[in-house]
């Protein structure tokens, strides 16, 4: 989203690493058959931000709470939104040892009509056009330096690995600091 550029230096964009993880799998099975959504983690002075973005195209979206009716469908996107930012929260919350919140935000990007009878508790909606003035307005909870160390995790591969997977990362089959030309040869 270009408009993001408008925010400033203090503002980072990290690219959503849904795919990577294997408890995301299935969901991203599930997803396949649905519409295609892309999302990004917002980090900046207003705190973090999990950003699901939704393609409406021209259609009319007509929301009321929770719910969300597209086309005289409705699916999940506010659950969805919310389960993708406690995830993340879960996962940086992990690598940095301390708690990190992460607002969900549903993002609409099309050039469609948006009625919103009643927005949905602890989840922001925006179309694509105003979300930088979302972000910006959401106040300042935290410095442009937690900001961008926050960032430097998130972009990290091995923040998002399960434990499992970061056991497995760190095994070593030599002790620290040998090599396998180190390996002493077997008395006969």
């Amino acid at each position: 989203m270009h408009r993001l550029d408008h925010l400033g230096p203090a503002w980072h964009v990290v690219d959503w690493p849904r795919v990577d993880l294997p408890e995301f799998r299935a969901l991203e099975l599930d997803r396949r058959s649905q519409d295609e959504r892309a999302g990004f983690l917002a980090i900046g002075p207003s705190g973090l931000f999990a950003v699901t973005i939704v393609d409406q195209g021209r259609a009319r979206v007509l929301m009321a709470g929770d719910v969300v009716q597209i086309d005289g469908r409705r699916p999940a996107y506010v659950a969805e939104a919310r389960r993708d930012a406690k995830r993340a929260s879960r996962v940086l919350s992990a690598a940095v040892g301390l708690a990190v919140p992460v607002v969900p935000v549903l993002t609409f990007v099309g050039s469609g009509l948006l009625s919103i009878q009643g927005l949905p508790k602890e989840c922001l909606v925006a179309t694509h056009r105003d979300l930088d003035q979302l972000l910006v307005a959401c106040g300042a909870r935290i410095s442009a330096e937690t900001a961008e160390k926050l960032s430097r995790v998130a972009r990290q591969p091995a923040t998002w690995m399960t434990a499992s997977d970061r056991s497995a990362a760190n095994y070593r089959w030599y002790e620290q600091g040998r090599t396998a030309a180190d390996k002493r040869a077997r008395q006969r």
